[in-house]
């Protein structure tokens, strides 16, 4: 969403300190001044190297532990001011920690979101129902739903978490990891998802995550969280063109390619030229770069490989040697024996 067609902020934060006091009663800062902001309609990824403080951040947004010093408003309103029970109805929240719930049915874990509209007995009327079957349709686990939690798999246990979170009928959710335990397809399932009901619904949503690459495609805003450095906020692309993304990622061995949008390896000096087909000059551009090599999408280096297909690429020297090889396997094992020959990388 265009920040200049944002509403007031769902979650706002001023000078807000965040930590932990130990048991001694000392007081443990992990970040401090926080000002930030969270929209409805918009899906924020928080990013940060694990004791970063993430999960402190999560947690003391949504009331399960208190800030240090600031304020947090949500909805307008000091969180500090809200009941319990209204907290429940305005937050949901999906914790890192897996589900033990194995022995309760879909349908019946999503039914417990219902607990703060039903009071102390917890009868559910026709309206909660529907809210219900309505929250499994929307989480797409609608076949599963009699089905125990024990039966399913990891990413379908993730899928009726969230299924539960929407019976609460929240403007904000806060995830902590939600993808941490799942396998790349269910990754992706869930953070489409979760983008779809942002959208959708019109809610809040704050995920903690480590998938870089998916937040980058699916996030409207990050959050980039280090120990002692402000936290940087913005849009995807927006940290990428600023080199916030270089500076955040940025250790001994590991660099943040902005062309890509990927972490990789410190890019080696020995240039390859590669052109041809788009899709095969790709991946074989991934094999040069992990083989040692770097790519170039120009014919300038002493060694340029021409890609018509995966099964046949012709490697070109300067002195007018040619060479047809028939995989990239085939290319890297010429392109070491050249190397070792001329004494060029």
């Amino acid at each position: 969403m265009n920040k200049l067609l944002r509403m007031e902020p769902v979650i706002e934060t001023s000078s807000l300190s965040i930590g932990y006091r130990s048991s001694g009663g000392r007081v443990h800062f992990v970040h401090e001044s926080l000002n930030l902001q969270l929209f409805a309609g918009e899906l924020t990824g928080l990013l940060g190297l694990n004791g970063a403080g993430k999960s402190t951040l999560i947690r003391t947004l949504c009331g399960f532990q208190p800030a240090l010093n600031g304020s947090i408003k949500l909805m307008g309103k000091d969180l500090r001011d809200y009941s319990q029970n209204r907290l429940a109805q305005t937050i949901g929240v999906v914790l890192t920690d897996k589900t033990n719930a194995g022995g309760i049915s879909v349908y019946e874990l999503v039914s417990l979101g219902r607990h703060p509209y039903t009071g102390f007995l917890g009868q559910l009327n026709a309206r909660d129902h529907q809210i219900i079957e309505e929250s499994i349709e929307a989480a797409g686990i609608s076949q599963k739903a009699k089905h125990y939690i024990s039966e399913l798999s990891d990413g379908e246990r993730q899928k009726a978490m969230i299924a539960k979170v929407l019976a609460q009928q929240c403007p904000v959710i806060l995830l902590d990891e939600p993808t941490a335990f799942l396998d790349m397809t269910s990754r992706i399932e869930t953070m489409t998802l979760l983008r779809r009901l942002a959208i959708e619904q019109q809610k809040a949503i704050l995920l903690s995550t480590h998938d870089l690459d998916l937040i980058i495609q699916t996030g409207d805003c990050l959050w980039l969280q280090a120990k002692e450095r402000p936290i940087h906020y913005g849009t995807p692309e927006d940290l990428i063109l600023s080199g916030k993304f270089e500076t955040f990622f940025g250790r001994n061995g590991v660099v943040f390619d902005r062309s890509s949008g990927k972490l990789k390896a410190i890019m080696p000096d020995y240039p390859i030229g590669i052109e041809g087909d788009p899709l095969t000059a790709k991946w074989v551009g991934n094999a040069l770069l992990r083989n040692g090599y770097l790519p170039l999408q120009e014919k300038k280096a002493y060694i340029n490989v021409y890609c018509e297909t995966g099964k046949r690429l012709r490697i070109d020297q300067k002195d007018g040697t040619e060479m047809i090889v028939d995989s990239v396997s085939a290319l890297i094992s010429a392109l070491h024996l050249i190397s070792l020959e001329t004494n060029i990388k």
